[in-house]
């Protein structure tokens, strides 16, 4: 588990210190912000932003390019427990995704999750989360979403010993209002991550982001590795990715082969 760094103490080591300038501190500090990353339900603001590009769709190899914008923002119940909101708002460039049906350019269907989690890991390091999540019909195309307003349950589960983090994310969203000649959703997203981050504040990450389709019966898994480096640019403290995706199954019209996924994600540690 990460330990923070409470503005209080960072006054008290710098009135026995002089300063906080001090190379390894610095470090040391820099890679408990780069773990915090790692944990889904942290205490720290971040907004990433995610690229994602896929290709093989349909039998015209159509392709996808979207940039998830997640904001994540901790809000403090009491002392004992804290909600996370994660929010995932996709920007979508796509063409030819169901055979020759030309180019869209959009928004997504907006995901909205709420995490009520424990401020102190549990009963042997477990650190968890639960609450709703939410789908919220806000493509401004048929073929950007799904035209349903959903809802179900998430919860997060990991533990992070030494440089090490395990765990796994997980939802299921049905679908209860919206257009209704719009194919119904009932989906399962299962997501379970490893990650490690070294001493200079490299993170190493595998993770698999697999959604069942109850409507279609239907798999979706691509595995997921990437790098990570926190960098500051001034004061503000910046994560870079950068990382390959393999689409080790999909629906016949989705997505094959190799991908790319790259990131920024601002933080803002309180």
């Amino acid at each position: 588990m990460t330990r923070p760094l409470a503005s209080g103490s960072l006054a008290a080591w710098s009135i026995v210190f002089g300063s906080l300038s001090d190379p390894a501190f610095a470090q040391d500090a820099d890679t408990d912000l780069a773990q915090k990353l790692s944990n889904p339900v942290a205490s720290l603001i971040s907004v990433p932003f995610q690229f994602n590009y896929d290709r093989g769709f349909g039998p015209d190899d159509g392709h996808r390019q979207i940039l998830n914008i997640q904001p994540v923002i901790p809000i403090s119940l009491n002392e004992n427990w804290n909600v996370i909101s994660r929010t995932i708002l996709p920007v979508i460039w796509q063409d030819d995704i169901a055979g020759p049906s030309g180019s869209q350019f959009g928004l997504g269907d907006i995901t909205q999750s709420f995490f009520f989690s424990p401020k102190e890991p549990t009963a042997g390091g477990i650190i968890w989360g639960a609450g709703p999540v939410f789908l919220l019909p806000t493509a401004t195309d048929d073929l950007l979403g799904s035209g349903k307003f959903g809802l179900g349950p998430t919860a997060v589960v990991l533990k992070q010993e030494g440089s090490w983090t395990v765990g796994a994310l997980a939802n299921h969203i049905w679908s209860v209002a919206g257009d209704g000649d719009r194919r119904d959703v009932s989906s399962t997203f299962l997501q379970p991550f490893v990650s490690l981050t070294t001493p200079d504040a490299w993170t190493f990450t595998l993770n698999i982001e697999s959604t069942y389709d109850w409507e279609s019966d239907d798999w979706s898994v691509p595995l997921n590795f990437q790098v990570s480096k926190l960098v500051k640019f001034g004061e503000q403290p910046v994560s870079l990715t950068a990382g390959a995706r393999y689409w080790a199954t999909a629906p016949d019209n989705g997505p094959e082969g190799w991908g790319v996924r790259l990131a920024m994600t601002f933080l803002f540690p309180k």
